[in-house]
């Protein structure tokens, strides 16, 4: 899904990564034109045609696209698409970047597993009365659906990061409302007995957050509070630019049925056409979705994705300019290619008994 800017730029980036002349995956690639100027032209029906497509396959990439301020405009994609594939989750995760200083003691990785849909996001607002007894109303739902997702898969999340699951909502003043996802936590802690399970509310969880030294922790929230906590936690990394956003749609099984791949930054319309815009975070992304695509060499590509990246940040000279270096956006993804291409072959050398061992 093309954008706009610099995230067009580096959605072409990234693609360089996995081309299958590097990888040797035999992936096809159909485009589709997510620009504004083109979702104006055909009043988003490029939008509907590309959720469509992404239902169909199973896996989207997207570029970062621009929502237009006018409320009478075309909108936010972003909300389009989740609403049209019936994405459940949102997950963003935070990590330690080589040389580039986290606040305070953060090192492991920091998982936010939001739901994608309901709570405060397109809640019916109105207000009543005038003059300062004026009164305003939002009326918002969650799901038992989306609880049960955003739970399950953050269990599901803490196992494969060998991570703790931690925080929750606000179920003592909400039990209800908010309540309803902690009931979905306690009930996923029991079918996931090897999973380390700490409740805690979300005001404290903010605290705890800040103050965090230990292991890797999944951090499961409402649509509303995993917004924030996911800014909050990409900036206790020191930069952005380390993280990639994944919207997960699930079958009946809770298994995902669709997922789609971003990075959790803007188009950046000032860095456009300069060649100093980080692409760290859309490889990454590529990364992210070549891992859920269950096949080995996917996921032996994904985890070379991940390491030739940080890499080249942990490297002065492959660095780029927003985290102390000064190399350019295609410098720089060439750095990472020439990496990925190395350890593939590499590990191709050694063979499937030595890389398990």
């Amino acid at each position: 899904m093309e954008g706009d800017q610099t995230g067009q730029e580096l959605l072409e980036e990234s693609l360089r990564v996995i081309d299958p002349a590097v990888t040797g995956l035999p992936l096809e690639i159909e485009r589709y034109d997510l620009s504004l100027e083109n979702r104006r032209n055909t009043r988003n029906q490029v939008v509907y045609d590309a959720a469509e497509a992404m239902k169909r396959h199973g896996f989207g990439l997207k570029a970062a696209t621009i929502t237009p301020e006018d409320p009478g405009d075309v909108g936010s994609p972003n909300a389009l698409l989740r609403e049209a594939v019936d994405g459940r989750v949102i997950i963003r995760t935070g990590r330690r970047l080589p040389g580039v200083r986290p606040i305070g003691g953060i090192h492991a990785p920091i998982s936010i597993v939001r739901m994608a849909v309901d709570d405060a996001y397109n809640a019916r607002e109105y207000r009543e009365g005038e003059g300062d007894d004026e009164t305003a109303w939002r009326v918002e739902h969650i799901s038992r659906r989306t609880c049960r997702a955003v739970a399950e898969f953050s269990f599901l999340q803490a196992r494969r990061m060998h991570a703790q699951v931690y925080g929750g909502p606000k179920w003592t003043v909400s039990p209800v409302y908010e309540g309803m996802l902690k009931e979905e936590l306690d009930a996923a802690a029991q079918r996931y007995p090897d999973v380390r399970y700490r409740p805690v509310l979300i005001d404290a969880a903010y605290a705890g957050l800040i103050t965090h030294t230990g292991d890797a922790l999944v951090v499961p929230a409402l649509n509303r509070d995993g917004d924030c906590l996911s800014d909050m936690v990409l900036q206790l990394f020191g930069s952005i630019a380390g993280a990639e956003s994944l919207l997960l749609s699930f079958g009946d099984d809770f298994k995902p049925s669709t997922v789609m791949a971003e990075a959790p930054h803007g188009t950046a319309p000032t860095l456009q056409g300069k060649n100093i815009a980080n692409p760290l975070a859309m490889i990454l992304a590529c990364g992210a979705l070549l891992g859920f695509m269950g096949d080995a060499h996917a996921s032996s590509v994904s985890r070379a994705i991940y390491e030739a990246s940080l890499e080249c940040v942990a490297d002065e000279e492959t660095r780029t300019a927003d985290i102390g270096g000064h190399c350019g956006t295609e410098e720089f993804t060439g750095e990472v290619i020439k990496r990925l291409r190395t350890k593939l072959d590499v590990w191709s050398s050694l063979g499937e008994s030595t890389l398990h061992h």
